[in-house]
């Protein structure tokens, strides 16, 4: 006679272990690599956008502390009566209450106006977007050198720690990252372009052309006056990129993984390229995109040392007046173009070690 099978609650101890149904398997696993991500993206979009408001909000109260009178700057000294002083204000809403300028700067902000410049008459983002090449070239150019360099040196510097050619390359570097870049730019002016002795000028002091050049000549022309700020802006930057690269290389090699590759046979170059360096990579990873939200800010200290017409002489020209618009455009493209780069790397990250979204 067979015995009925009792319900899984009347299991008793001697019954064995009871397989576990559909709801259970999936109670007790983790969720996808998919769901897993989509969780860490929505998290890092979200603290994107926060930290865009708050850009915002300091743009907007930042500059406003600063002293001088936009309304009487606008005049450029001249004699203005009080009615028309009066009326400016009331023309770029200086007037309003400061919460309801605040709301209407957000509102415009968040719908692609940046305002009017008090200075230049003209829309914020139109003279951004005129400048924006001159500085995409000027700091992509060298972006694109000392991240490349950075990578190569300070890689050769860990897999050669204690070495000759590393402590002099990694006393070079620190030597050029605690030096100012616009001081750096001014010495390199009174030696290549103003020359020094009978060492004669071999570069212009600034600007971007002569003004004279068309064709390939032109070509030749901009790139004669992007070597003095190139090699500035290089020299500051591939000091940092150096030395994060070589501290994070240092802290991978004396892995286990590391020790058990070189004992397969395999050649000390290819432990280093394909193993080594991959996994040191993600704290370098955040300071190359770093490094390109500064091409959408450039430099406005270098750009003003060498008269360069890009975002950064806007910046420092806007400032002076002080031009609120402007200043607070500027100050959100560059604030907003780090956040994004920082955003894209985060969503990186898990893409080369995917422990990081879980």
């Amino acid at each position: 006679m067979s015995a009925t099978r009792p319900p899984a609650e009347g299991r008793g101890p001697g019954d064995g272990p009871e397989q576990p149904g559909p709801a259970s398997r999936t109670g007790t696993r983790g969720p996808g690599p998919r769901v897993a991500y989509l969780r860490y993206g929505t998290g890092k979009l979200g603290g994107a956008a926060v930290s865009l408001f708050a850009v915002l909000v300091t743009s907007f109260f930042l500059f406003r502390i600063i002293p001088g009178d936009p309304v009487r700057a606008m005049t450029h000294g001249r004699q203005v009566s009080a009615e028309q002083l009066s009326a400016l204000r009331r023309q770029f809403g200086l007037d309003l209450p400061v919460w309801q300028q605040f709301t209407e700067y957000c509102a415009r902000a968040l719908g692609g106006d940046l305002g009017t410049s008090y200075q230049f008459h003209a829309p914020v983002g139109e003279l951004i977007a005129a400048k924006f090449p001159a500085t995409l070239l000027l700091t992509g150019v060298a972006v694109l050198v000392y991240s490349t360099l950075g990578l190569w040196l300070g890689t050769r510097s860990a897999w050669r720690h204690g070495s000759l050619g590393d402590r002099v390359s990694t006393g070079v570097a620190l030597t050029l990252w605690s030096i100012p870049a616009f001081w750096l730019g001014l010495l390199l002016i009174i030696v290549f372009s103003v020359g020094v002795g009978p060492l004669p000028g071999l570069f212009p002091t600034g600007g971007m052309e002569s003004g004279n050049e068309t064709g390939f000549a032109y070509v030749l022309d901009v790139a004669h006056h992007m070597v003095l700020p190139v090699t500035t802006l290089v020299a500051v930057g591939y000091a940092q990129t150096l030395l994060v690269m070589r501290s994070s290389l240092l802290d991978e090699m004396g892995s286990d993984y590391l020790t058990t590759a070189r004992a397969k046979g395999l050649r000390d170059a290819l432990v280093r390229r394909r193993h080594a360096v991959p996994n040191a990579l993600l704290p370098t990873v955040t300071m190359i995109f770093i490094n390109l939200g500064h091409v959408a800010a450039g430099s406005i200290l270098v750009e003003t040392v060498f008269s360069w017409p890009g975002l950064g002489g806007l910046f420092y020209a806007a400032l002076s007046v002080p031009d609120l618009p402007l200043v607070q455009g500027l100050f959100v493209v560059f604030a907003g173009a780090m956040i994004l780069m920082n955003l894209l790397a985060d969503l990186l990250y898990p893409l080369l070690d995917p422990r990081v979204a879980r």
